[in-house]
């Protein structure tokens, strides 16, 4: 089983990118799951077409436990298990606890041994990596983690902020950092700016996503552009990625 978590800055573009990535790896004959660890439930929208999913926060409120993961887990696109960690209202509660709750649920009801998952995709924000967001690089539930950038600024002082987060973990054999994936914003230079960047922090670029106005058409229509037309180039881009990433470091 390869577990890889997938930060970036909010906005970026990083549950486009992970469940694109879902759907194309389960498309090489994998099972994949994918984890959405933000408090907005929607990593997994576009794999489930759009329908609503109960979160693991929400089903605890509402029944105190859980017993069964069918009430936690709905099975996406091509078979792949979908997870929302959910969280408290906004400006209520602590959205990193929620993280930290879910993946002891998980743990509790022995989700991956019961599941077997091939590939397991953590969605996590990275704007702020403390508390819960920081659990999936250091409690060893992640073995690699990928970072989700452009070449915006802010884009990439966050990546460089998950990037000294991993570093402060790597004395315990935490996750490792695998490298980058640019999400273009077409700004001048980009690939260039990246490239600076990704080698300061002596990390390499698995590959780039060019902006493609299939991925919004698809996505109006809640599903990902790898589902929507694999012929196009940029599924064809998504499923080159997804060979790198699980056929690549370590593999399965």
């Amino acid at each position: 089983m390869k577990k890889i978590a997938i930060y970036g800055k909010g906005g970026i573009g990083k549950s486009t990118v992970t469940s694109s990535l879902a759907a194309a790896i389960s498309k090489m004959g994998y099972r994949v799951m994918q984890i959405g660890c933000d408090p907005k439930a929607d990593s997994t929208i576009n794999l489930i077409n759009g329908q609503e999913i109960t979160t693991v926060i929400q089903y605890l409120k509402e029944n105190g436990s859980c017993d069964d993961l069918k009430e936690i887990i709905v099975e996406g696109y091509n078979g792949v298990l979908c997870i929302e960690a959910g969280g408290p209202s906004p400006g209520i509660g602590c959205a990193g606890r929620g993280i930290i709750t879910a993946f002891e649920v998980l743990e509790e009801l022995n989700a991956y041994e019961i599941l077997k998952p091939d590939v397991v995709l953590f969605d996590v924000l990275g704007d702020v990596v403390c508390g819960g967001f920081a659990v999936p690089i250091r409690n060893g539930y992640a073995d690699e983690v990928i970072i989700v950038t452009s070449g915006e600024k802010m884009s990439l002082f966050a990546a460089r902020n998950i990037k000294m987060a991993v570093d402060s973990f790597s004395h315990k054999n935490y996750a490792k950092l695998r490298g980058i994936i640019l999400n273009k914003r077409n700004i001048k230079g980009e690939e260039e700016i990246v490239l600076k960047h990704a080698t300061e922090m002596e990390c390499e670029i698995l590959g780039s996503v060019p902006r493609d106005s299939n991925i919004q058409l698809y996505e109006e229509k809640n599903m990902t552009v790898v589902q929507g037309d694999s012929e196009l180039d940029i599924s064809k881009i998504f499923m080159g990625l997804a060979e790198e990433i699980v056929k690549g470091g370590e593999g399965i």
